[in-house]
């Protein structure tokens, strides 16, 4: 790891650390992407409405971290990235197409109950209206 890992925010107000790892921008934030997205897991934390912007800009490098969290089971978490990840960038939705066709058609009771099926459904409308 670089020496980056020291911009982890180490709680939900740590909004400087939050600061400092946009300001670093990408790529020097990639070794601690997994990391940052665990701040995502509530939007309403101040520490997340620094980060979600930021991560949603970064588009395709971010596939595989959200592609591994959209095969979890925590469904808020899923639908913060959806909507403040995935929805903010056409590139990276693309590139999750079957993913999201999976939990618009198919979605999980847990996952209708958080209205990730209509959320995915959305990305899905938007990304064809682009097409």
């Amino acid at each position: 790891m670089t020496g980056c890992t020291n911009l982890v925010p180490k709680h939900i107000f740590d909004i400087d650390r939050a600061a400092a790892c946009v300001s670093l921008g990408y790529p020097g934030v990639e070794p601690i992407l997994p990391e940052l997205l665990e701040w995502l897991q509530d939007c309403n934390w101040p520490v997340a409405r620094v980060l979600a912007p930021f991560l949603g800009s970064i588009g395709l490098p971010m596939l595989p971290h959200v592609r591994k969290l959209l095969e979890g089971d925590d469904d808020i978490w899923k639908y913060w990235l959806l909507s403040r990840v995935v929805e903010e960038s056409p590139p990276l939705a693309a590139a999750l197409r079957e993913d999201l066709e999976r939990i618009a058609n198919s979605p999980t009771a847990s996952e209708t109950a958080e209205e990730l099926d209509r959320k995915a459904r959305e990305i899905l409308i938007s990304l064809n209206s682009h097409a």
